[in-house]
């Protein structure tokens, strides 16, 4: 497992477009996943320690952030082939029971987690109402242990701050987490 940072906020980096299938039976865009106020795109998986640390975390702030006008969407762009925890059944089971607010959706080909840079997971991209990247930053102080409850809540105020304002904040703290799992080329 290699610990990944990811890459400073490129603010205004328009959002690309996707369209992938959801646990919930539906498929979801970008379009439809998009709040009236901007919208929070997350790169997680089931097996990542990082990801597991904060997952409470990040469906508490998905259900708050979404009383303000943002919404969420999580991407799992892994391989499962070398980590089963990370198929389709089981994102499907991951989803139902943490009772997810916000669509968890495959990325089979890898193309989107491509198309947007993505690095780890967690990997988290906040973008306006305009679909302009304002975030690329941390949850919290997390790694692979929870951080103390008391942490400043980084994303969700960054996020309330584009909600409010259509702008994020100048300083971010890149997020960490296990690298994406790339499927081998053919």
């Amino acid at each position: 497992m290699v610990s990944t940072p990811t890459p400073v906020c490129d603010f205004g980096w328009p959002a690309p477009a996707f369209d992938l299938p959801g646990t919930d039976g539906k498929r979801h865009s970008l379009d439809s996943a998009r709040g009236e106020k901007g919208l929070l795109v997350m790169f997680i998986c089931n097996h990542c320690p990082y990801v597991k640390a904060i997952l409470d975390r990040i469906v508490r702030d998905a259900r708050e952030l979404k009383q303000v006008g943002i919404n969420c969407i999580a991407i799992m762009s892994n391989d499962p082939s070398e980590y089963p925890e990370d198929s389709w059944d089981n994102m499907v089971r991951i989803a139902r029971e943490m009772d997810f607010p916000f669509p968890y959706v495959l990325d089979e080909t890898q193309a989107v987690a491509k198309a947007y840079g993505a690095v780890c997971t967690p990997d988290f991209f906040g973008f306006n109402s305009h679909m302009a990247l304002q975030y690329r930053g941390r949850l919290d102080a997390s790694r692979k242990e929870a951080a103390p409850a008391d942490v400043p809540r980084d994303l969700f105020l960054a996020m309330t701050q584009v909600a409010q304002s259509g702008r994020g904040p100048a300083d971010q703290t890149p997020s960490i987490g296990c690298s994406i799992k790339w499927k081998a080329s053919a």
